[in-house]
């Protein structure tokens, strides 16, 4: 008993040490900020990201590439088409009117002339804002390796998240230590030359000992150069591909429902350096876009790399697996057992309105495939050592109407196409079609595409999709989307269907936003003894007003709610406000939300501003409050210090979390500190 005391006040005394330390790094950030630069495009981009699922990993790929472009803006007057295609928040309309106004008066002064682009509103003019500068419309493009060299600009940057409270798993059971921290160098220069590494260190996963005798868990590394000639990019070491609609291969960017009447309709080539801490979904080899002419375009890769996978007792694969976690003996088992060649070709010829476009890709694993296909659900899910695909894509303009899509076909004859017509009747009227028929039979390791199920198999639907921007600041939007699934899924052992509907509005005038939306969403799934189907309905609303203060104080106040009905109702909200300053000296805020959920459910999500190149947000379900404060100052003329405490209080448990992840109390209190420094 009296070693029992000894352990609990030990404890309570590394709380107590532990809270005095995240004050202590908030204090002496205080006391040390200089000149910090605000970051207006956050708030801006989370007001736009209202219309995505805070489940998908949209805003994840969303929100690192923005802090990419922050880092290395474009110059919006020698802004090419490809450059634009960098920006996802527009729309192609958008990016057409700013090619021609560009042409037509031969560049911008100020970037005040944005505001001269009817189909842009003003919440895409504040963020080009962020992300765009106006300079010479030339470029020298004859610049020497020594010059680009000489021009560029380093970032090191050193993050770490501290929990304050002890899971399970880091009690018994996990390879390493609680903490997890990450490093990052990036070297850009003028557009041309790109030199990146990352290493990164989840929570749990042991740092050299256990299996990681490299020290880190995961390390990303790639050297880019671009308009070098015919050669417009091109990536060794570590990259993403994507070729037009997904089809065939991407690896980068995902699509979510909203995004998608901005993005999609876009034919795709794009090679992008593995510049995340994410251990999934990435390439390891080399790969480039030439220009051949002034029509064509060539895309191509190669990769050879190691992946995690789940093994039979035969030694084949049974699941290949993406956490990237590898904090258990089982978890460690699985690192890097399985190896993976990819190589693959497109080809885009674009004259006039017409686009055409092939592509082909091959993949091979040095195990086999197997699925356990006991489950009727997985009996289609891909199987073998080789796969191989191939497709067509095309686009015809025709005034303000676009035709595009992409038919792909697997080397066993399964068909996967998406089709999608988008008109613009007004400067201020975008509307969408997109029909998708994705066979049971189609298999790819690397597609990924729009799908109301998360995969290109299995689905026919549906979607269409409007957006209208009225004079006044004011935004409505809207989508209807209708899937049916032939073959059975995980939960549902015959064919089934879902049904996704959202409604939005916002307005936008001075310093004020409102925003608000209603989804509404039907997901059939088996009852208790499997003999029918029965509705999932989701209900989930939300309305939030935000307040730009002279662009000193922002603040944020939101209400949101959701009502589930399946074998019974499930009820929740939340309410949050968000206070946000950004002076001269120093940048902070504060956010405070306080939820109740009848269950898992009706759980709502929380956006919480996180590190550099970090989006995160907080799952809140049951009854509880939560709150968080960050400031960002410069320790010294090129060093930046980030520091963050947030806490979450759940009223009705004592315990928080499942598994080796539970934590036994019912307050989680999380630091985060990053150094940035720039040279």
């Amino acid at each position: 008993m009296q070693n029992i005391l000894v352990m609990a006040s030990i404890r309570h005394l590394h709380n107590i040490i532990g809270r005095i330390v995240a004050m202590a790094v908030f204090c002496i950030a205080t006391l040390t900020a200089g000149a910090q630069e605000a970051r207006p495009w956050e708030e801006l981009l989370m007001q736009w990201a209202d219309d995505e699922d805070y489940e998908s990993d949209v805003m994840d790929d969303y929100y690192e590439l923005l802090c990419e472009l922050e880092n290395s803006p474009i110059n919006i007057n020698a802004a090419t088409e490809d450059d634009l295609m960098r920006l996802p928040f527009l729309t192609d309309q958008q990016r057409m009117d700013i090619s021609e106004y560009l042409y037509r008066y031969g560049g911008m002064a100020t970037l005040g002339e944005l505001s001269m682009i009817a189909s842009l509103d003003m919440l895409r003019q504040r963020l080009m804002r962020c992300f765009v500068y106006v300079g010479e419309k030339a470029t020298d493009d004859s610049l020497s390796l020594k010059t680009l060299l000489q021009r560029g600009r380093h970032e090191l940057t050193a993050s770490a998240g501290i929990p304050l409270y002890d899971r399970r798993g880091d009690k018994n059971g996990y390879l390493g230590y609680k903490y997890k921290h990450w490093l990052r160098y990036d070297f850009s220069s003028c557009d041309r030359l790109r030199i990146g590494f990352v290493a990164a260190q989840d929570g749990g996963e042991p740092f050299f000992t256990a299996g990681n005798g490299m020290g880190y868990d995961h390390y990303s590394f790639f050297v880019q150069m671009k308009k070098m000639g015919m050669v417009e990019n091109i990536v060794v070491g570590r990259y993403k591909v994507s070729a037009a609609k997904g089809l065939v291969v991407n690896t980068g960017m995902s699509f979510g429902k909203s995004s998608l009447i901005a993005g999609l309709h876009r034919s795709q080539m794009a090679v992008r350096p593995h510049s995340s801490r994410s251990a999934d979904k990435y390439m390891q080899g080399a790969a480039a876009t030439l220009k051949v002419g002034k029509r064509m375009k060539v895309m191509a890769y190669a990769s050879y790399r190691a992946i995690d996978a789940t093994l039979n007792d035969d030694g084949t694969a049974a699941t290949i697996v993406g956490s990237g976690y590898h904090r258990t003996p089982t978890e460690m088992q699985k690192k890097n057992n399985t190896k993976i060649a990819d190589a693959g070709m497109s080809v885009s010829y674009d004259k006039g309105p017409l686009h055409l476009g092939v592509t082909a890709a091959y993949t091979h694993l040095d195990r086999r495939l197997q699925p356990q296909t006991k489950s009727v659900y997985r009996r289609f899910y891909p199987q073998g050592n080789s796969f191989m695909n191939a497709s067509v894509d095309y686009g015809y303009r025709l005034g303000r109407m676009m035709l595009s899509g992409e038919t792909a076909i697997d080397k066993s004859g399964g068909v996967a196409t998406l089709n999608m017509l988008n008109g613009y009747p007004l400067d201020n009227v975008t509307l969408t079609a997109v029909h998708r028929y994705y066979s049971r039979g189609y298999q790819s390791l690397r597609a990924s595409s729009y799908s109301d199920g998360g995969r290109v198999q299995n689905e026919h639907g549906i979607y269409i999709g409007v957006a209208w921007q009225l004079r006044g600041g004011l935004t409505l939007s809207a989508y209807s989307d209708y899937a049916y699934f032939e073959w059975p899924k995980y939960l549902v052992s015959q064919s089934s269907a879902s049904w996704d509907n959202v409604l939005a509005a916002s307005y936008l005038k001075g310093k004020w936003r409102l925003a608000a939306r209603y989804r509404m969403r039907l997901r059939q799934r088996d009852n208790e003894k499997k003999t029918a189907l029965t509705d999932k309905i989701e209900h989930r609303a939300h309305v939030t007003a935000t307040c730009d203060w002279n662009k000193v104080w922002t603040t944020t106040t939101r209400a949101d709610g959701s009502l589930t009905s399946y074998n019974g109702n499930s009820r929740g909200y939340m309410v949050s406000q968000t206070v946000n300053y950004h002076g001269r000296w120093l940048t902070a805020g504060a956010a405070v939300r306080y939820f109740k959920t009848d269950d898992y459910n009706s759980r709502l999500y929380a956006y919480e501003g996180g590190l550099y190149y970090t989006f995160g947000s907080r799952l809140c379900y049951g009854h509880g409050i939560g709150y968080s404060v960050h400031l960002k100052a410069q320790v010294a003329r090129q060093l930046s210090l980030t520091a963050r405490l947030s806490t979450s209080n759940r009223f009705d448990a004592n315990s928080i979390g499942s598994g080796m992840q539970m934590v036994e109390k019912s307050s989680l209190t999380d630091i985060d500190v990053q150094l940035r420094w720039k040279f």
